[in-house]
């Protein structure tokens, strides 16, 4: 198997672009994905600062790493969830990469713990209201994304979505014809209505991408799922698209891309469901609590979904992640 740039031996294949790739042209493939991203859906332009959020997994450190090889001015940001070992092992892998390869070129990272700042953890959170333990991780992160992003004056906030990721989350909206959140499956979405702008750089790349450029570069990150995760149905979706792909591959790129090409526009009107970015949603007001865009609550009063499930969580017995774990066999 040889490199298709140099004729060198390759480390790892790319069927759906049918090509094989040394280790050196092999990142350059992932970092010329990532400005292809870039460019084309106007992600970010020089002199931008940027914030990544980091998880300690495969996809954000790499996503970190890609943009400072690319000389992007970018600082990184971990959210502490309280997922009991979990979070502590992630929280560490993030801060041994910030130390070895983001602070000796320079850049920041930003740590907010959950419960230190907000009173309750993820866990705890899910009990309390009765949301499903990614339910309440998913509202609890964009809150703390966003405002780390409003209040750093980032210009833009980006995650290490792959496209793995986004092919899976797009085959269970279509499948539920969750048309809400059709509107909102872009790589980018511009600022407005108090949000920051948002953006995906890594959608070209696929999850084993993002693991060979990590193994490749040296970075050590997280393997472990989410203990949370467990019985979620994007994991069953991924799986379904992974069989898919292996008997035809480049079908989730086609899939994906496809449906960025010929319908997404179609949903464009559509209204953001509370507590995301959208242009569509033009009568949003501040929370009364923390600021925040918001539509209020069924009471009529001005609090976001992130004050109403913080306030139930923070005055709750903290729940201990073992016990739910139980709880969800």
């Amino acid at each position: 198997m040889k490199c298709r740039v140099c004729r060198e031996p390759a480390v790892i294949d790319i069927r759906r672009h049918n090509a094989n790739f040394c280790s050196d042209h092999f990142m350059r493939y992932c970092r010329d994905q990532a400005t292809k991203t870039i460019k084309e859906f106007e992600m970010a332009h020089q002199g931008d600062r940027l914030l990544v959020a980091v998880s300690g997994g495969k996809d954000s450190l790499a996503l970190w790493d890609i943009l400072l090889e690319l000389g992007w001015d970018v600082d990184g940001l971990y959210v502490g969830l309280g997922i009991g070992d979990y979070s502590d092992v992630s929280g560490d892998y993030v801060r041994s990469f910030f130390e070895a390869f983001a602070e000796p070129r320079g850049a920041k990272l930003i740590e907010v713990d959950l419960r230190a700042t907000h009173g309750y953890d993820v866990p705890t959170a899910s009990v309390a209201t009765g949301r499903t333990p990614c339910s309440a991780c998913g509202l609890s992160k964009r809150h703390l994304f966003d405002a780390a992003a409003r209040d750093g004056a980032y210009d833009v906030l980006l995650t290490g979505h792959n496209l793995d990721d986004e092919a899976a989350v797009l085959y269970g909206n279509v499948m539920r014809w969750q048309v809400d959140y059709l509107a909102r499956q872009r790589p980018m979405l511009a600022a407005g209505n108090g949000f920051p702008k948002k953006a995906k750089p890594l959608v070209r790349l696929s999850e084993r991408e993002t693991a060979a450029y990590c193994v490749l570069r040296g970075i050590d990150y997280q393997v472990d799922e989410c203990p949370m995760a467990v019985g979620n149905r994007h994991l069953e979706y991924k799986n379904a698209l992974g069989a898919a792909e292996e008997a035809s591959p480049g079908m989730k790129q086609a899939f994906y891309f496809g449906y960025l090409r010929e319908a997404v526009d179609l949903f464009a009107t559509r209204p953001a469901p509370e507590g995301e970015a959208g242009e569509a949603n033009t009568s949003l007001i501040p929370c009364d609590t923390c600021g925040s865009p918001t539509n209020g609550d069924p009471s009529g009063a001005a609090t976001c979904a992130f004050c109403r499930l913080s306030q139930r969580s923070a005055a709750a017995e903290p729940v201990p992640v073992e016990l739910l774990k139980t709880r969800r066999r």
